[in-house]
């Protein structure tokens, strides 16, 4: 008996091990870009370029971070993407809710219908040129509402908040009626304040999925007063364009590059910021929504 209990403890702790070491690499595949950035954003490009990524002090610079700080364009980039995020993510979150309830109820009429036609769109589309044609039809592109209100219905967004509908117990709306509440009343003033969990995870999903977008702003909107933060690093990224006021006093071709190649790791690091800060105030929310929601399908 001792022999089985001894044996059994040894390949538990194998089991242990194996997946510490597992999570071990994953989270080094993480860190390693993650400090490689960081470390690129303070270094002076030529001796990155001639050396490679030095730990020595002398060797560091914050030339990109201050002038960052002075483009314009980032700075309006920074409020357009605030503004897009914070209400993308209140429309999404609510009208996600709003979907999400009636496919939980097991009394609703054509639930499964209705449940198979969203699963449908996670699978197929319109396609770009249709959509576009659409958003014309509308009087949408070149607005606000053209990042707003594409994709503010994420399917499996609608799914976890299903699932975590089904696991509030019965009993409270059987109370609710009791007391003479209807369907609106229930679901504002019961259903939602203890569905908190899964509305901060709703949240923190909108929130970084519309501020990483890039791609619907690119397409409908031509404004470059109206463009988020991401293009702004595109253009740095992709086209390596910066704003001429930045090399006003640089005249060698190289010493623009190496200044272009210093503010997109700069910028990288600043945009990630945000994102960041947020998950603290998520956390606790993040966890218990993502395990109680996933108890049901």
């Amino acid at each position: 008996m001792k022999k089985h209990v001894k044996k059994g403890i040894t390949q538990d702790r194998i089991i242990i091990w194996t997946g510490n070491a597992i999570l071990i690499v994953f989270l080094a595949l993480i860190l390693v870009p993650v400090v490689y950035i960081l470390l690129c954003s303070i270094m002076d490009p030529s001796v990155r370029s001639s050396v490679g990524v030095s730990l020595d002090v002398k060797d560091w610079t914050l030339e990109g971070y201050r002038r960052v700080f002075q483009d314009d364009n980032i700075w309006r980039g920074f409020r357009n993407s605030f503004i897009y995020s914070i209400s993308f993510t209140a429309i999404s979150v609510f009208v996600t809710l709003l979907a999400a309830y009636p496919m939980s109820r097991e009394d609703f009429m054509g639930r499964k219908f209705f449940n198979a036609i969203f699963i449908f769109t996670m699978f197929f589309g319109g396609g770009l040129m249709p959509t576009y044609l659409v958003m014309d039809q509308l009087n949408l592109v070149n607005t606000d509402w053209a990042v707003l209100l594409p994709g503010a219905l994420n399917v499996w967004n609608m799914i976890l908040a299903r699932s975590y509908y089904k696991t509030v117990p019965g009993e409270l709306r059987e109370a609710a009626a009791v007391d003479g509440a209807t369907d609106l009343q229930y679901f504002f003033k019961v259903l939602i304040p203890v569905c908190k969990p899964i509305i901060a995870v709703l949240c923190l999903y909108q929130f970084v999925a519309q501020w990483n977008s890039y791609f619907d702003a690119m397409i409908y909107l031509d404004d470059l007063e109206m463009q988020p933060l991401q293009l702004v690093i595109r253009a740095i990224l992709v086209q390596n364009q910066i704003n001429p006021n930045l090399v006003a006093n640089m005249e060698k071709l190289a010493e623009t590059a190496k200044l272009a190649d210093l503010l997109k790791y700069s910028t990288i690091v600043i945009s990630s910021v945000p994102l960041l800060l947020m998950y603290p105030f998520f956390s606790k929310y993040f966890e218990k929504g993502m395990m109680i929601g996933s108890v049901k399908g």
